[in-house]
């Protein structure tokens, strides 16, 4: 068989689904005179996005084909424009074309590009929360994109657990919500635990010095093998590490990968803004057709909980799945791995289509 070349090779790889359809379009929006929830203020608040495509407008001029996807703790858009996720998502005739949808990725508040304690107010930051983060992004999408209505809002982490205030607080924004790898209730029990773990050995670290250091604190490795631990699933951690030498290498390894880039005021802030996350007093306000999907080897939001179940017959129009282990599954992390669940969406799209 003659191999392809070129252009051939690169469209091929695209229809398969092993690269994503485009480069992203990137861009930053500020957001002046933003007001906290803790009174706080920023003169100017600095919001980094990424967009595919092109925003479609009806007769009265409202954008119809916008998509808000919204990421996870520490994260940034940047990691859905990756093989896994755009690559399964927005290419030709997949479930989010981006040559018939407008995809929008944010920078959440304190991440990636966005504004953030590192940027040189260290630890006199404001003290944000998941409702500014959700707040940040509705200004972004109308202030800068002229977006008022979205066709899809989904996120993965604590991007799912926007996308449940995404439809209590703006119930007739949307035509679809689809949270993965979270719960609609406050982060409690280990949840909790494991977060203040990593916030309390920051701040108790005299390395810190109350946000001023001149070198990132030890601390910071702590809390990067916390979230080493709780991304992904023991079996794959076995099949990964089968020898103690092995586990020490890997953890030793990503760690030191990690802390090359991050920086412990930023993580700081990014757990400890979940403070103000507590959805479960007002499911019923959400009216559009919402599909939760989490997985069974998840560490961070266990399905033994029945937390999921037990909540999602509050959602009128709500609808909830819990893949199994399997080898494809990671933990956590199967949010991010878009073959796992595209069928579902595409379901759900279907579902909360308009005439």
């Amino acid at each position: 068989m003659r191999c392809l070349r070129g252009p051939l090779l690169l469209l091929a790889a695209v229809c398969a689904g092993l690269l994503p359809a485009q480069t992203p379009t990137e861009g930053e929006a500020v957001l002046r005179d933003f007001r906290f929830r803790s009174g706080e203020a920023m003169a100017e608040l600095r919001i980094h996005y990424r967009t595919y495509g092109t925003p479609r407008r009806d007769a009265s001029g409202v954008v119809r084909n916008a998509v808000l996807i919204t990421h996870g703790t520490t994260g940034s858009g940047a990691q859905f424009t990756g093989p896994a996720f755009a690559g399964q998502l927005f290419g030709p005739g997949q479930p989010l074309d981006a040559t018939t949808h407008f995809i929008v990725l944010p920078d959440g508040i304190g991440h990636g590009k966005s504004s953030k304690p590192s940027d040189g107010l260290h630890a006199r930051f404001p003290r944000y929360g998941y409702l500014d983060m959700v707040e940040a992004q509705r200004r972004l999408l109308a202030e800068a994109l002229g977006v008022t209505h979205l066709r899809l809002v989904m996120g993965t982490s604590m991007g799912g657990m926007h996308t449940w205030l995404w439809g209590e607080l703006h119930p007739d924004m949307m035509d679809a919500l689809m949270p993965l790898a979270s719960l609609p209730t406050q982060i409690a029990g280990r949840n909790r635990v494991w977060r203040r773990m990593a916030i309390d050995a920051i701040r108790l670290d005299p390395q810190w010095q109350g946000g001023d250091y001149k070198a990132q604190p030890g601390s910071l490795r702590l809390a990067a093998q916390m979230l080493y631990f709780m991304s992904s699933n023991p079996v794959l951690r076995q099949q990964e590490s089968p020898t103690l030498a092995q586990a020490d290498a890997k953890l030793d390894a990503f760690v030191d990968r990690y802390v090359k880039t991050a920086d412990a005021n930023d993580m700081l802030y990014a757990l400890e803004a979940s403070k103000d996350y507590d959805p479960g007093p007002g499911l019923e306000r959400i009216q559009a057709p919402l599909l939760a999907v989490n997985s069974a080897d998840d560490l961070i939001n266990p399905p033994e909980l029945g937390l999921l179940e037990r909540e999602i017959r509050r959602v009128p129009k709500g609808r909830a799945v819990v893949l199994p282990l399997s080898p494809e599954t990671r933990g956590h992390g199967s949010h991010t791995v878009a073959a796992l669940w595209k069928d579902l969406l595409v379901d759900l799209l279907k579902r909360s289509e308009h005439p």
